[in-house]
């Protein structure tokens, strides 16, 4: 959760606790795993999107409402990695949704999403040259502020175990994040924590689709290295895939378990 600046087309708004788009326990096996976004089903959330945005062109300031609802907090996170600052993120967040409601008209189709990180992207690399700024290279005080996007929204059949080891094992994914070139960075913040397909990153970045493909198999390899050349980090991250897949098999054997109660013949 953010704390507001200034306020976007409606500031009594609250910012959502959860996001279907958000990280945890899918974006780091996703990550560290290597897996392929491309040619998933298309989210029902995102089908809705498209019909909120008609009915904002409409006029509907509402249905406007709840997209800036359901998408703040990821378009947040996403200025955050670029600004590497929490108020500046708070800015650049507010900007953009307002940009995106004075621009509505301009929407035509596919991903509504991938349309606001590019107005947030975009509007973030606006600060970051009027300022001449460069990104900090830590997380440390952003992370007293903020929940690591690798700590929250894991699986709802996670153990507590599991939990744990992935909030610390967050800090080192964290850093190894940190560490990426800028353009890397951004591929595995779409791709891993925000859940775009490749199609949709290609859009809001408005990069080449093999672009997207070699950034990200790039960034995903370093942050494997990265993990695998410090013991604790290793150590932590096969202890979580262990306790993954005891999580997983349970969960697969409890359907079939073996009834108790008797049966009479």
């Amino acid at each position: 959760m953010f704390r507001r600046r200034r306020a976007a087309p409606d500031a009594s708004s609250p910012a959502p606790e959860g996001s279907p788009d958000g990280g945890g326990a899918s974006a780091a096996a996703a990550l560290l795993a290597g897996g392929d976004s491309e040619g998933l089903p298309v989210p029902a959330a995102t089908r809705d999107d498209e019909a909120l945005v008609r009915a904002a062109q409409a006029g509907d300031l509402d249905a406007f409402n709840i997209l800036v609802q359901r998408h703040e907090r990821p378009v947040f996170n996403v200025a955050l990695r670029l600004l590497r600052d929490v108020g500046l993120a708070e800015d650049a967040t507010q900007d953009a949704f307002i940009r995106a409601w004075q621009n509505i008209g301009t929407f035509q189709t596919g991903s509504v999403r991938s349309w606001l990180y590019k107005i947030a992207t975009n509007r973030a690399y606006d600060m970051l040259r009027a300022s001449a700024r460069r990104p900090a290279g830590s997380l440390e005080a952003e992370i007293v502020e903020i929940e690591p996007i690798w700590a929250s929204g894991g699986q709802g059949e996670e153990s507590p175990d599991a939990h744990a080891l992935r909030r610390e094992l967050s800090i080192y994914l964290e850093r190894a994040l940190t560490a990426l070139p800028e353009d890397q960075r951004m591929v595995v913040m779409l791709v891993d924590v925000q859940g775009l397909d490749y199609h949709e990153v290609a859009e809001a970045m408005g990069i080449a689709l093999g672009t997207v493909k070699s950034r990200l198999s790039r960034a995903r390899a370093k942050i494997r290295q990265a993990l695998a050349d410090d013991a604790a980090a290793r150590e932590l991250f096969e202890r979580y895939l262990r306790l993954e897949e005891q999580d997983a098999g349970d969960g697969a054997a409890t359907p079939n378990a073996p009834t108790t109660e008797r049966v009479d013949d």
